[in-house]
């Protein structure tokens, strides 16, 4: 076993996915840094929890009947871990390299790094390597990270309230990486040995395309300070409009952008945005791409240390 500064967890939410996930668990358990490994069984019903037990006996294994998705689970796992650093890939992801794991907790050399974003690659589209560093020399940083793709420091996920369970499923790491910023953190680009993202078949386009416009303006409605937040609501709806046209699926679309401003009109009194320079900031990162920590370094909100942040509380949906 190799000795690192930190100790590492992984966590993978699964729902019926058995033939997936035993891919993803193989390489898991074989990382040359032995981490943590915890499967959430969100209600499967084809043997998913049988299977992780009979095969990986050295997993840790949360099994529930009742489906809740991937952002209440995963902030579930977080608080069930015991490694300083978590790593999340999806149940049809996986390492491609049992040196992953390794290289990415010697990424966190800075306490400016709240999360890494490893390199990854969606094989069944391309073979384009994603949240890579444009250069191995510096840290580079980023707006945010893939959910399939990224490690986190565990208490300042925590401590930060982890992702918002409102908003169900998708476009979760976005509103988590804004609030990470705000406490003065960043998301690095990673140099790791890639993951791949075998994207499912079984994923429900309808749910994804529902759920992506709802929480467009979820985010805004909850991070958006004034006075951009009118500006920034009229674009969410004007891009989600032209989405929902481009995509010849636009119903649910149309639906999820409806929900969104309905749920606004509930949630008012949740608002809590960042402050204008954080959102320049992120939108900055955003628009325009990586930049290295040392061009923002003076620009970054004060580091606020884990022990000096509120205590958060997990939004339920």
């Amino acid at each position: 076993m190799i000795e690192t500064p930190l100790k590492a967890s992984i966590v993978i939410t699964t729902r019926n996915r058995k033939e997936e996930l035993r891919i993803a668990l193989q390489s898991a358990v074989r990382q040359t840094v032995v981490p943590e490994v915890i499967v959430i069984d969100d209600g499967s019903t084809e043997g998913t929890s049988e299977m992780v037990r009979t095969e990986f006996p050295q997993v840790r294994l949360i099994r529930h009947d009742e489906s809740r998705g991937y952002v209440v689970r995963r902030n579930e796992g977080a608080r069930l871990a015991t490694g300083e650093v978590v790593f999340s890939i999806d149940d049809d992801a996986e390492f491609t390299s049992p040196h992953t794991v390794e290289q990415t907790l010697r990424e966190f050399d800075d306490l400016r790094i709240g999360a890494v974003a490893i390199p990854y690659v969606e094989p069944n589209k391309d073979n384009q390597i994603l949240q890579r560093t444009p250069s191995p020399a510096g840290t580079w940083v980023t707006d945010s990270y893939i959910g399939t793709a990224h490690a986190v420091r565990r208490n300042l996920f925590l401590k930060l309230g982890g992702y918002r369970e409102v908003l169900v499923h998708q476009g979760e790491e976005r509103d988590f990486c804004i609030r990470l910023l705000q406490a003065g953190r960043v998301v690095r680009l990673g140099r790791a040995d890639v993951i791949h993202h075998y994207e499912s078949p079984k994923r429900d386009r309808g749910r994804m395309d529902y759920y992506g416009r709802r929480n467009d303006v979820f985010f805004a409605w909850h991070n958006v300070s004034m006075p951009f937040l009118p500006l920034h609501l009229a674009g969410t709806t004007l891009n989600g409009i032209c989405a929902a046209w481009h995509s010849r699926r636009p119903v649910r679309m149309v639906q999820g952008i409806l929900s969104g401003y309905a749920g606004c009109l509930r949630q008012w009194y949740t608002r809590s945005p960042v402050s204008p320079f954080v959102y320049r900031l992120h939108r900055r990162l955003r628009k325009s791409g990586p930049c290295a920590l040392e061009e923002i370094q003076g620009q970054l909100p004060p580091l606020m240390r884990e022990a000096d942040l509120p205590a958060g509380a997990v939004e339920s949906n």
